[in-house]
């Protein structure tokens, strides 16, 4: 099993019946509008504690409702019954604050006696995040043609359209097998779903160095990145040749990976560059994801 924590992800100790209330007033399907920001984030408005109005990133690599600090200084609603230590993706000496016992509103659905904590970042034009825990034994719906998230009990008839593929779940988190095409070599890897990041991949050191792919692909620029807390470590950027999800392949992909064996990105990640280019349809169980290329399969990557 994979006991890892990764970037912009908090992985907390509670069940999910701990971390929120049962939704109320609740009729499926029904659909959330969300704004895909130019950083790749599925951004969501969101009320709390029928009070305060702030912008959540759906994080498909999430369990909690956080909000960050600066959004924090104009949120009046909330008070904090404490404090803990958490660990991320980018350093184990972080302590974060929590609040109890919020209503959380999104679209028509409420979630009473929600929990929230307090990060320092989140994705850019957004005030914090949400997971797909709120809709456990749900079936999820992101539509980037329409930009909607549809929350369904059952698979929608139209799911003959989508090709089927096999979910890999460790410790909650969802991941899909996929095979990087460099040279002559097809390199089969699992990939973490996560729009939280940005970028389109982020490679594991283990792969990157089994495959000697920091002495094969040719890094073109070198990136910062953040987690929750403000920890930083720099990536190198280089083009993978191709990367084949199900039956489609995508030319001259976006690659970031850290140069030599330092031991700390324990796991692939499939991005936000790269999964705006497919509606996708999680079901109930979290067995299967269903892809369909949408209207931004073709269209240039990010520059950063």
């Amino acid at each position: 099993m994979r006991n890892y924590l990764l970037l912009l992800v908090l992985l907390f100790a509670l069940p999910s019946q701990v971390l929120f209330g049962q939704r109320t007033n609740t009729t499926y399907p029904y659909s959330i509008p969300f704004q895909l920001t130019s950083h790749n984030n599925l951004s969501v408005r969101a009320v709390l504690n029928e009070q305060d109005t702030v912008k959540l990133m759906f994080h498909t690599a999430a369990n909690a409702v956080t909000l960050t600090e600066e959004a924090l200084k104009t949120v009046k609603s909330l008070t904090f019954a404490g404090a803990d230590s958490v660990k991320s993706w980018g350093g184990s000496n972080n302590t974060s604050r929590f609040s109890t016992n919020n209503r959380l509103q999104i679209g028509g659905q409420t979630w009473p006696n929600t929990p929230i904590w307090e990060n320092k970042n989140s994705g850019p034009e957004t005030d914090g995040k949400f997971g797909i825990d709120l809709f456990e034994g749900k079936v999820i719906e992101l539509d980037f043609d329409t930009n909607r998230m549809t929350i369904h009990e059952t698979l929608p008839d139209k799911i003959g359209q989508y090709e089927k593929l096999k979910l890999i779940v460790d410790n909650g988190m969802l991941f899909l097998e996929a095979h990087c095409m460099v040279g002559n070599q097809t390199l089969k890897n699992q990939f973490l779903i996560h729009s939280g990041y940005s970028g389109a991949i982020l490679l594991d050191d283990q792969f990157v160095a089994g495959h000697k792919l920091d002495d094969v692909l040719t890094v073109i620029s070198e990136k910062e990145l953040k987690d929750s807390f403000g920890n930083v470590i720099k990536t190198q950027r280089a083009i993978l040749p191709g990367l084949t999800i199900g039956s489609q392949t995508l030319a001259d992909v976006p690659v970031g990976f850290f140069k030599g064996a330092l031991g700390r990105q324990k796991m692939s990640i499939l991005g936000g560059d790269i999964l705006k280019r497919f509606n996708l349809i999680i079901d109930a169980k979290r067995e299967y994801v269903y892809l369909k290329p949408n209207r931004l399969l073709k269209t240039a990557y990010s520059a950063s």
